[in-house]
């Protein structure tokens, strides 16, 4: 009787992983799914959208023997360097434009006309202040990656609870402590939406930046291919870019988790 019972409570634990899977990534499947279908029974031009098993193989081709590596390694420096000179100056920034009602309102102006310029737009201003190196490639990321984190961490100042720093005060808080222990665990989690989006910003504007006057790199890898028609390696650069994003992503979403606890936004 209890070898059945076990039997059944892990018949049912397994159907409900199995539904949690498919009420998660069941789209996801069937999408896929109905991709290598159109490839391999010729619904679609294979040549221009090549079958799923194709592209895996072109991107294991392509880790395997390295022709992929360096261009991650390349691309992750460029996006990684922007990304962290955005936060360096995006959080301290936008935490004191939070707090201080008179820098806000001097730097609200400019920041709201900044932020409404599309940094591809001015790509070719980059250019020729910087040149096609390495600078403009990165400053452009820094620009479009700016200003999701700085107006997120503004945003996550402002909506601290007003009861809380009147509390902190009656209670002899410095404003030190203050800004500790309320202000910045309460704008955290709007700064980790900032991150995340700005993450995603970052790999957008990489692959951007690598189509022009680069030799190396995702983007460039994806525009060499398109113009050789090695159109499954196209797809696996893409690909790559694409995993990369998901790993960004979920790294900031475990972190968030791990320094917000007690929040669930």
């Amino acid at each position: 009787m209890q070898g059945s019972g076990t039997k059944a409570d892990l018949l049912l634990a397994g159907r409900l992983a199995g539904g949690r899977f498919l009420s998660r990534y069941g789209v996801l499947a069937a999408f896929l799914a109905l991709w290598q279908m159109s490839s391999s029974m010729g619904w679609v031009n294979a040549a221009v959208l090549p079958p799923i098993d194709t592209i895996a193989a072109a991107l294991w081709k392509g880790l395997a023997g390295g022709s992929l590596l360096g261009d991650i390694a390349i691309s992750l420096q460029r996006a990684g360097f922007a990304f962290m000179a955005a936060v360096a100056v995006a959080i301290p920034l936008g935490l004191l434009m939070g707090q201080v009602r008179a820098v806000e309102t001097a730097l609200d102006p400019i920041v709201q006309l900044f932020r409404q310029t599309s940094a591809l737009a001015l790509y070719p201003v980059f250019i020729l202040l910087l040149g096609l190196g390495e600078a403009s490639k990165i400053f452009v990321i820094f620009w479009a990656t700016l200003f999701p984190l700085l107006l997120n961490t503004i945003s996550g100042v402002k909506e601290v609870d007003p009861k809380l720093l009147e509390m902190a005060r009656v209670y002899g808080a410095t404003r030190l402590t203050v800004f500790g222990r309320v202000v910045l665990p309460g704008a955290l989690p709007s700064i980790f939406v900032g991150l995340r989006l700005s993450a995603t910003t970052a790999l957008l504007l990489l692959i951007a930046s690598e189509m022009i006057g680069a030799n190396k790199g995702i983007g460039f890898q994806v525009m060499n291919a398109q113009y050789n028609f090695q159109i499954p390696l196209m797809f696996a650069a893409i690909v790559t870019l694409a995993g990369l994003g998901l790993v960004a992503n979920q790294g900031l979403v475990m972190m968030q988790r791990r320094l917000c606890r007690w929040s669930d936004r």
